[in-house]
């Protein structure tokens, strides 16, 4: 399975800001954004102006990087959003927030999405009773997300309950956290969806 191996800091300095890739570390002064909050290379002090398609590939980079998707995927994921009705640019929002990796995220069972993907590839996470472990898996409405029993008293999932409450979850997921358990309710509307991407830049990008 391809993925990006990396430094995550150096995805936020690219984009420049916070694109909480790192959990609790980004909240921190320790975040390297807050010591030097300009793009990584030689030249990220003195870049120029940025161009129109520039300003369109940053966007899609930012959205991809966000949610944790390579160039492939994330191409595919758009060809399927400009087929279906509705905008293409909130359909393919609410395709990427119904990836099972960051359901798990969103309903506060992990400090990043990166470690979300890796608790539901190492089998700890059940979709309607039974293990899914594939990161990308799309929930549907009514699906309930829990984690599997057998895990419920390891660390992360300890400090997920003890920490419940601290993240709220959006309106379209309901977090049952004394039982780990998601109910998802409905599909994330844009309005709720508070990622920090301008969705027309990507549809723009993949237009020409």
């Amino acid at each position: 399975m391809a993925r990006y191996t990396g430094a995550d800091c150096r995805r936020c300095r690219r984009e420049k800001m916070k694109l909480f890739l790192k959990g609790a570390k980004c909240e921190s002064p320790k975040c390297p954004i807050e010591v030097r909050p300009y793009p990584p290379g030689q030249h990220g002090r003195g870049r120029s102006k940025d161009s129109e398609y520039l300003l369109q590939m940053r966007e899609k980079q930012k959205c991809a990087r966000i949610y944790g998707v390579l160039e492939k995927q994330f191409r595919g994921y758009y060809t399927e959003a400009n087929r279906r009705i509705g905008k293409t640019g909130e359909v393919l929002l609410q395709i990427l927030e119904s990836r099972l990796d960051n359901v798990v995220y969103r309903g506060g069972f992990a400090k990043s999405r990166d470690m979300a993907r890796q608790l539901v590839t190492h089998g700890h996470i059940l979709v309607n009773g039974r293990k899914v472990d594939i990161p990308s898996y799309r929930v549907s409405v009514n699906d309930i997300i829990e984690v599997r029993e057998k895990s419920r008293d390891m660390t992360p999932f300890v400090v997920a309950r003890a920490e419940a409450g601290d993240r709220p979850a959006p309106a379209w997921l309901e977090v049952l956290s004394n039982q780990m358990r998601i109910l998802v309710h409905g599909v994330p509307a844009r309005q709720v969806i508070d990622t920090p991407v301008q969705e027309q830049l990507i549809v723009e990008l993949y237009s020409k």
